[in-house]
């Protein structure tokens, strides 16, 4: 029987592997390769985005018997509710090979007019996919726990309008949702430093994702040269 995905997570570093359209690194192959390379230096999952995406790395798990639980999202726009937005992209993500569906978890209206909690039953009823609520506020994090997900995160912290963007992790949205929702609680969302994160797991996450930090040298290199040209 295969691990619990979520026991597998516990008290670890999930690496988010994603390119947008334009990148150089745009490409699912490559983010195959960056999955592997952050698996090797010791990550406990993975987070992926796009059909493709998820597929490939996925398959190359399988290939290598490599058993780190995949979460996977569809990023469709850039405005309002765009992390897997409906249910046929939670399903379409699932059949891909996720292990975990990441979605919108905030309460805003989404674009197939299915509410929160219909979206988990659906998919519930076409897949076995643990689901992730990507959450901007303590409130979010509340009504997904009534949606029935098996797991919150801070993704959507300073993104929604309800709290503002901090410099840094959302560690007060963290202490408030391990505080207030008996589920485990992602720390994601501008994780740009080793000392960040462990401030993220000593504040009661159950697992810290990173992104940018690790996998977008676009980002990197721009960070340095801001400091060299300052």
């Amino acid at each position: 029987m295969p691990p619990d995905p979520l026991v597998a997570l516990r008290g670890g570093l999930v690496v988010s592997c994603q390119a947008y359209p334009g990148e150089a690194m745009r490409d699912p192959r490559t983010m195959t390769q960056v999955a592997l390379a952050a698996v090797r230096g010791g990550a406990v999952g993975i987070r992926v985005q796009g059909v493709a995406d998820v597929e490939h790395v996925t398959h190359a798990f399988a290939e290598l018997g490599i058993t780190v639980p995949v979460t996977g999202l569809w990023k469709d726009g850039t405005e309002g509710v765009f992390i897997t937005p409906t249910l046929r992209h939670a399903v379409a993500i699932a059949h891909a090979g996720a292990t975990i569906v990441a979605i919108d978890g905030t309460r805003r209206p989404r674009p197939d007019g299915l509410s929160l909690t219909e979206t988990v039953a659906g998919l519930r009823e076409h897949t076995s996919a643990l689901v992730m609520a990507d959450c901007g506020s303590l409130d979010d994090a509340l009504a997904a726990l009534d949606a029935g997900v098996d797991v919150v995160g801070t993704t959507l912290s300073g993104y929604t309008g309800e709290r503002p963007r901090t410099d840094g992790p959302d560690l007060e949205l963290l202490a408030q949702l391990v505080e207030h929702v008996d589920l485990p609680v992602i720390a994601e969302g501008r994780v740009h430093s080793p000392a960040q994160a462990r401030a993220a797991l000593d504040a009661g996450a159950w697992a810290v994702v990173v992104g940018t930090a690790i996998t977008h040298p676009t980002s990197i290199t721009g960070w340095f040269v801001d400091a060299l040209t300052a």
